[in-house]
């Protein structure tokens, strides 16, 4: 009997208003053999979330059993009150559909996967800049100017730990973007797999590479500095 496929897990993080959740539904759509890690969380659904589609809605007390059992891969207190976290039953469920996996985590998350996982495949999306970031939390219409200011304040904590993922890709345009998204999934799937790779395979890979963290540091300069925020090499 042929053992199953040994799963490739990918992270995907990005400060609120980036654009993140656009790309993984159209991520999702797009590629085949993916699966998706919905969160579990004790907060109360918000508008029309429903359980089991956004999140697994759950109470304190069952999110606290299941930490006690070791049952997640991750899991955080947000702002100390409501926990978030995901379910080792999603790999163990995709490695026997031979399927791989897919994480939509924050920054703190995806530590403790990679700790857990260090072979997991890690992109980190970026806005163009601080301003377009304020404008696409804004245009939601769903926060006040407080929690704008707060989430943007957020975002600059989050940007600095941008040079821990392997990939980083900048959310300017949807389509461009959710090309290069999917080129980064199929890449890392034709490197594992080993097999000679094909022109378009190349051409999918060449594309792959100009996302890797060491071919956009200086891309991801100027977006730190509308963030006031310096690259680490040069705060060091």
């Amino acid at each position: 009997m042929i053992p199953p496929r040994k799963p490739i897990v990918y992270i995907v993080s990005a400060p609120s208003g980036s654009g993140k959740s656009t790309l993984v539904n159209v991520l999702l759509q797009m590629t085949p053999r993916l699966d998706f890690s919905i969160s579990y969380t004790t907060r109360s659904p918000r508008g029309s979330e429903q359980n089991g589609k956004q999140y697994h809605f759950i109470s304190r007390t069952e999110f606290e059993q299941m930490i006690r059992d070791d049952e997640f891969l991750e899991y955080a207190s947000l702002y100390g009150k409501d926990y978030y976290g995901t379910a080792r039953r999603f790999l163990r469920e995709a490695e026997q559909k031979g399927n791989d996996l897919l994480l939509d985590i924050d920054v703190q998350g995806a530590a403790q996967i990679k700790q857990k996982l260090p072979d997991a495949v890690s992109v980190f999306v970026l806005p163009p800049n601080r301003k377009t970031l304020e404008w696409r939390l804004r245009k939601r219409g769903e926060d006040s100017d407080e929690t704008i200011n707060r989430r943007l304040d957020e975002a600059r904590r989050e940007i600095e730990n941008y040079d821990k993922y392997d990939y980083i890709l900048i959310n300017d345009k949807l389509e461009e973007s959710s090309d290069s998204l999917q080129a980064i999934v199929l890449s890392e799937r034709l490197l594992r797999s080993k097999s000679p790779l094909s022109a378009e395979d190349e051409k999918v890979a060449e594309l792959a590479d100009r996302y890797r963290l060491a071919n956009m540091r200086d891309r991801v300069a100027p977006i730190l500095g509308s963030f006031g925020t310096l690259p680490r090499s040069a705060r060091q």
